[in-house]
């Protein structure tokens, strides 16, 4: 086989995805039913994005409307210090408020330094970490495969935290009550705590942090990558598909840094001879169908962080995404390329 990396062994076929409102044994009917402000807005919020959402987004947003029927979106700020942005923006109106509304780029509202396309934030917490919760998808035209969250300022890592808004706001809960000390506090949390589960037992919403759903899709994915959610591409019968990069993850980040600390532009250009390398042989997978190997080095190079990388990282993943009629998702790393900043995302801050 032509180039460095070599196919990994397939490890089975992705399977169908259920239809989102498939009456399963013992789920309560209500989950399929449509959330208060799920028609026109549903048509809104989807139409701004170009992703289809969840039912769980628009029954968050009713749960968080009868805490706060006037400002649903702040309804967990002064208790828990999470705040509704992103898509429940359009649910409450502040897209219609802001100037230039039209020219808006909804898919970099709240797109953090290290948010890679397939994550969406839903939910802020500590400005000071840019903690953030979002919807993580492994294909735009697909529904989320689970909620994940991200502290900017730390690092690139995204952490499972379940596969619905209820899961991961009650995991967050279930840890703020262990560090609150003062009473009243702590009884205002667990007030919060039990509405949230009886709702979300009510809609029929798993609150494991690991469903057997996310389990499933851990075996379809192929490389972890440096921020750890992991990457899925489909693998044929014949393994083609993806094939390993020639360096490991400690290696690859070993060469970012050597890179990036270079003394002068001298070093640095022999340091990215081993990067240079690896981009030929992305150039043999792509011509042998294992868009998979361009898409991780790509990934990688993003998730690095430096402007170092954006050059590269304006090749390889574009590509990458394209084979993959991921085209959305292209589109997404282009704009974020051009417009990345370690500054708060919000697009429509006056």
């Amino acid at each position: 086989m032509t180039g460095g990396g070599k196919r990994r062994p397939r490890t089975g076929e992705r399977e169908p995805e259920p239809e989102q409102c498939e009456k399963s044994r013992g789920m309560k009917k209500s989950r399929c039913g449509r959330a208060d402000g799920s028609g026109p807005l549903r048509t809104e919020v989807e139409g701004c994005y170009r992703l289809r959402m969840p039912e769980d987004f628009f029954h968050f947003w009713d749960f968080c409307q009868e805490l706060n029927p006037d400002a649903p979106a702040e309804a967990l700020v002064s208790s828990v210090g999470l705040k509704l942005v992103g898509p429940y923006d359009i649910l409450a109106g502040k897209h219609k408020k802001a100037k230039k509304s039209t020219e808006l780029n909804f898919n970099l509202h709240w797109r953090f330094f290290y948010d890679p396309p397939e994550f969406q934030t839903i939910i802020v917490g500590d400005s000071k970490t840019q903690y953030h919760m979002g919807y993580f998808r492994d294909m735009p035209d697909d529904l989320p495969v689970w909620v994940g969250v991200n502290e900017a300022k730390k690092s690139c890592v995204i952490s499972q935290v379940g596969d619905n808004l209820f899961a991961a706001v009650k995991l967050y809960l279930s840890k703020k009550l262990k560090e609150v000390i003062e009473k009243k506090k702590n009884s205002v949390l667990k007030d919060i705590d039990e509405k949230l589960t009886r709702t979300a037992k009510e809609l029929g919403y798993s609150l494991e942090q690991k469903t057997m759903k996310m389990k499933q899709r851990d075996k379809e994915v192929v490389t972890k990558t440096f921020h750890g959610a992991g990457l899925v591409v489909p693998v044929d019968k014949n393994d083609v598909g993806y094939r390993e990069l020639p360096e490991t993850n400690a290696n690859l980040k070993r060469i970012c840094k050597a890179i990036v600390d270079a003394p002068s532009d001298e070093e640095r250009l022999k340091a990215f001879a081993p990067i240079q390398e690896m981009i030929t042989f992305v150039q043999f997978a792509n011509d042998e169908c294992d868009y998979g190997m361009g898409y991780e080095l790509g990934m990688d190079l993003f998730c690095f962080g430096s402007h170092y990388f954006h050059k590269v990282v304006g090749q390889l993943l574009p590509l990458a995404y394209t084979l993959l009629k991921r085209n959305l998702f292209a589109e997404i790393i282009e704009s974020h390329l051009a417009n990345r900043s370690a500054e708060t995302p919000d697009q429509l801050a006056a």
